[in-house]
């Protein structure tokens, strides 16, 4: 079988187990596994890229102020019943966060999981990685699509009988995540060009007091505003 790690211009997809995709796929190649077939993707572009890092630099900072988990980006993998994925974006929550010390994967769902959607991904994900996330327990799905024209925000979670349901956003326009509490977004932020910076959208979820105490230690300043604004 002729494989090169090089980077695709184009998605490919090779028939392999699971154990020859460990084998085969290194650190430079962004590739899945599902059910006996490999796909390497093609490298994702600047816009999708920035939005990717900005969500996780709000998720992330929340997630350490608070002391709520991980968050963690591709390429890392989630090992699920049938596949091998690496979402764009997945939440560890502490407690098993703690146990991942060394580890080069994650057994298993995510507490919570988002993809942003490239011009090759629409099908995946919001068709095949739906249906998969859901099957495999993932409890809270993210599918967000910043492209210009079709800028557009799904939030899923499992119901009681292992099923994905539409979650809406609130009067003004938040959505609110159990996976981290207190945490809501707009997801018009994703939408802005240039994206929006992190710390004020921070300063605005926790309110300026509580993210001056968490940035003190750090010597970061604090974002513009007043103290006390914000929180949810």
């Amino acid at each position: 079988m002729a494989q090169t790690t090089s980077a695709p211009t184009h998605e490919r997809r090779l028939r392999m187990s699971y154990e020859e995709f460990l084998a085969w796929a290194d650190e430079d190649v962004h590739a899945e596994w599902v059910d006996g077939e490999a796909t390497v993707f093609v490298p994702p572009i600047w816009d999708h890229q920035a939005s990717v890092v900005f969500l996780a630099k709000l998720l992330g900072l929340y997630a350490e102020v608070r002391d709520l988990g991980v968050v963690l980006t591709a390429p890392f993998e989630m090992r699920l019943a049938r596949s091998a994925r690496e979402p764009d974006l997945l939440f560890i929550g502490r407690e098993r966060a703690q146990r991942m010390g060394g580890r080069k994967r994650l057994d298993g769902p995510a507490d919570l999981v988002a993809e942003l959607i490239a011009p090759d991904s629409v099908v995946r994900d919001r068709r095949e990685k739906l249906a998969e996330y859901a099957a495999s327990g993932v409890p809270e799905y993210w599918i967000l699509d910043p492209r210009p024209g079709e800028q557009r925000a799904d939030f899923y979670r499992l119901d009681r009988n292992g099923a994905y349901r539409p979650v809406g956003l609130d009067a003004d326009g938040r959505y609110h995540t159990p996976a981290l509490p207190g945490l809501w977004l707009r997801p018009e932020w994703l939408w802005q060009d240039p994206l929006p910076k992190v710390l004020p959208l921070l300063g605005e979820i926790l309110g300026l007091d509580a993210l001056g105490r968490a940035l003190g230690a750090t010597g970061q300043p604090l974002p513009p505003g007043r103290p006390g604004q914000g929180g949810s």
